[in-house]
């Protein structure tokens, strides 16, 4: 009976420790998607904003407000 719980305990230790030495790889990962996805919004910005793009929005925009129903 000793030996059983002896074996438990030293299982749920053994996991207890696997479980902490990844928890820095998920705050990693998290940092890292959060950094590519303002790197994806700065580029989509600057192409938005861009000459090109606005006069096209801007000719969209006054098709459809001046399309009759």
């Amino acid at each position: 009976m000793c030996k059983v719980v002896r074996a438990r305990l030293r299982a749920l230790v053994c996991r207890g420790r696997s479980a902490r030495r990844d928890a820095g790889m998920v705050t990693s990962e998290y940092a890292m998607g959060i950094v590519a996805a303002v790197a994806f919004a700065v580029i989509l910005y600057k192409v938005v904003t861009s000459g090109t793009v606005t006069a096209e929005l801007q000719g969209l925009v006054q098709r459809a407000l001046s399309a009759s129903t």
